[in-house]
């Protein structure tokens, strides 16, 4: 038996994926053009699948910054925070974060991979419980296995089921962890976080918040969902990237709880891995600095999500529950999606297609990701490219 040979039928399944629509998985960005355009297959077209919600990754003050650091502090740091990896712009980051989030603690990792990786594989153990929405991220389900803690799923966003669950391990003698996520990253639909609060307080539990995809996008402040539902109180572990609306690589966990310092010492993927680029840390910096400055981007991003949603709902397009910077396009079939992906593309647009079983519900969808940094006009093109592939009444 070969090393490879259990990949044999994943390897025919994208061989005949291929067959079909050759395209997908020869994706090549050849050439940056803006924040929301670029060449694919030598074709401008309209980028509508990127997560950069606040047109972060071309502002000049990024870009600025990022350079300062690169010339001043290097390529890299060539060791992971434990050893030589900590430079004073990575704690500078941690303050910034505690500031913005109003919480008094901050670690700084190098992706929010990482990040979840780093506080799931060593905050809860075997001894422990953690009740996960059956939606959460790969990264959140990786970091459980990597700790060997008890996991129990319950139905997404269904607080009965949370609550059923919470009641059968009340008579545990153990932690109980709850994790959700903000927004969720395939659906674009809110987690019913008022009232997982109220379980979690009731219930005597933990609660972990991965606000990925809702940092600078919800709140008054853009501090995530938890502001937004005005339960910033309740949460006691906020986990974020800065690969999304600050557009940079890295990742974060804050929280009030003093104890959160010790994961430095104690967790495999902090010790053992190197920090963030100083390029990347003042990038973030320069990203969250913009954020608080200028609340009009989350306005603008808004804006645009509400319009293309109501565009797609209106054109008889199965979306996602609720409007969102994420609007996924659900398709029956693998090769209705195939074809709609294609032709988006052929019309100048380009959104992420996800298949089985990277979707929560086993169908194709078509995802769109918005941003501040589309103009009215883009948007508007994107939904009449969409509109000449509407499904039939």
């Amino acid at each position: 038996m070969g090393l490879f040979d259990k990949f044999e039928k994943i390897a025919a399944s994208k061989r005949d994926l291929e067959s079909q629509c050759p395209a997908f998985f020869n994706v090549v960005i050849q050439d940056i053009i803006s924040s929301t355009e670029a060449l694919i297959g030598g074709r401008k077209v309209i980028l509508a699948g990127t997560n950069n919600y606040l047109g972060m990754p071309l502002r000049r003050e990024c870009i600025q910054a990022a350079c300062k650091a690169l010339q001043e502090e290097g390529t890299g740091t060539t060791g992971s925070r434990m050893a030589n990896g900590t430079y004073a712009s990575h704690v500078d980051l941690e303050r910034d974060i505690s500031d913005f989030l109003g919480k008094s603690n901050t670690i700084v990792f190098t992706t929010g991979y990482s990040a979840n990786l780093a506080m799931l594989s060593t905050m809860v153990g075997p001894r422990d419980f953690v009740l996960l929405d059956a939606d959460c991220h790969a990264s959140i389900y990786d970091g459980c296995r990597l700790g060997g803690v008890q996991v129990f799923r319950f139905k997404h966003n269904d607080l009965d089921d949370l609550e059923k669950r919470l009641k059968r391990l009340s008579n545990q003698d153990a932690d109980v962890l709850i994790v959700v996520e903000g927004l969720y990253s395939m659906m674009g639909d809110r987690a019913s976080l008022p009232g997982i609060a109220a379980l979690k307080e009731e219930y005597g539990a933990y609660l972990l918040v991965d606000e990925a995809h809702s940092l600078g996008v919800l709140g008054e402040t853009g501090r995530g969902l938890a502001q937004e539902a005005g339960v910033e109180d309740a949460v006691d572990f906020v986990v974020g990237t800065f690969s999304k609306s600050l557009g940079s690589v890295g990742g974060f966990c804050s929280s009030n709880h003093s104890e959160l310092e010790i994961i430095r010492y104690t967790s495999r993927p902090y010790v053992f891995t190197a920090s963030s680029s100083p390029a990347n840390i003042a990038a973030a910096k320069a990203a969250l600095s913009i954020i608080r400055k200028e609340p009009g981007l989350r306005e603008k991003l808004w804006d645009n999500a509400n319009f293309l949603y109501s565009r797609l709902k209106a054109m008889g397009f199965h979306v996602g529950p609720e409007a969102s910077p994420i609007i996924p396009v659900r398709c029956a079939r693998i090769q209705e999606a195939f074809a709609m992906w294609n032709a988006l593309l052929e019309r100048g647009v380009y959104v992420n297609m996800v298949l089985p079983p990277a979707t929560p519900d086993g169908t194709a969808l078509l995802r769109c990701s918005l941003s501040a940094a589309h103009t009215h006009s883009q948007v508007e093109s994107i939904a009449d490219a969409f509109e000449a592939q509407r499904p039939s009444a």
